[in-house]
């Protein structure tokens, strides 16, 4: 059941994280929303201010204890849809589990909206997430925009899975249960990806899709009165997220693999079973709820997840009793089915 309130140790969290690199970062925003001119800058504190946030995470004991429990290899994906680039991929594998045959995959997008963070910066979650639920995490990094433009960064994902599939034996995987997360910003490149495999009839090759606290349409571009206070605060980052992702935003704007919730009721009825992953308080939550709808009338919903109290990325932080619900969900819903 929804609570109505953040929950006091996310409200703690929250307070005692260093604002001043967020607040210089959004001021600039805020005044350069409809320009270009500080786009470089912008783009640096970002990647600034996401650094942190993922380099806090190393501190955490139950991540330390985690990572000592997996072995971490890398693959590399051939591309060719934006020149010739090999897609760096970190696999991590349960110690558990090293030497199986057969084992689930999960293909990982991390998060940073598209334009910040690194791969590696998301192993401590996901060297947790493959103990906890038992799985071979792929973690993907994909190239960033703005200097590579949507759709070349979905492409980049959506090679991931295809190279996964198609070396499955090799990489001891078993392609009957397999999942392909993808998390905040980068929910889209799992949605994107999803639209790719719809368009081209490859949805088979996903038994479940868990698109996590993504970025779904460009709900951001309407009027701020409508929306939430954290969709309010957060809309004119995102307008400019997007014009920094987009080839051309314009011609760009009815592209379901830019805005995955513009998919029309045909691509979404391909979609393979998914499972929506939203926060009570997210800056996404209305445009995740509207597909969620869009899914659940297509048939493809499986669940509609949405965690009380918690806000945009908490779960990521361990000692937050949202992470802790979020984890054992997560856990739950790959058991149920996979």
């Amino acid at each position: 059941m929804l609570s109505g309130k953040v929950d006091e140790d996310v409200l703690k969290w929250m307070n005692s994280e260093d604002d001043a690199p967020w607040e210089k970062y959004m001021k600039l925003v805020n005044k350069h929303s409809g320009d270009s001119e500080a786009d470089e800058e912008i783009v640096r504190l970002y990647r600034h201010c996401n650094s942190i946030f993922f380099d806090n995470l190393l501190e955490y004991p139950e991540y330390q204890v985690a990572a000592q429990q997996v072995e971490t290899s890398e693959i590399s994906v051939p591309t060719s849809h934006d020149g010739d680039f090999k897609v760096p991929v970190f696999v991590y594998t349960p110690k558990s589990l090293v030497g199986n045959a057969k084992n689930a995959a999960y293909i990982y997008a991390h998060g940073g909206g598209v334009i910040a963070a690194t791969a590696s910066g998301s192993k401590p979650v996901l060297d947790l997430t493959a103990v906890h639920c038992g799985v071979v995490v792929f973690n993907v990094d994909y190239r960033l925009a703005p200097e590579t433009k949507s759709p070349n960064n979905v492409k980049d994902f959506y090679e991931a899975i295809k190279y996964v599939s198609c070396n499955a034996e090799k990489l001891g995987i078993d392609l009957i249960g397999s999942v392909w997360p993808g998390t905040v910003g980068a929910g889209t490149f799992c949605l994107g990806a999803l639209v790719l495999l719809a368009q081209r009839d490859e949805s088979h090759l996903v038994k479940l899709a868990i698109p996590s606290e993504p970025m779904v349409d460009d709900y951001s571009f309407g009027d701020p009165l409508c929306m939430t206070v954290e969709e309010r605060t957060d809309h004119l980052e995102r307008r400019k997220a997007y014009q920094l992702i987009a080839s051309d935003l314009d011609s760009q704007k009815t592209s379901p693999l830019m805005f995955p919730g513009k998919a029309s009721e045909e691509i979404l009825s391909k979609f393979p079973p998914t499972i929506l992953d939203s926060r009570e308080f997210d800056i996404f939550f209305t445009e995740t709820s509207r597909l969620a709808n869009r899914l659940r009338r297509a048939g493809r919903l499986l669940e509609y997840i949405v965690i009380p109290g918690a806000v945009h990325a908490s779960p990521m932080v361990p000692q937050l009793e949202s992470s802790k619900l979020w984890v054992d969900t997560m856990k739950t819903c790959i058991q149920e089915y996979l």
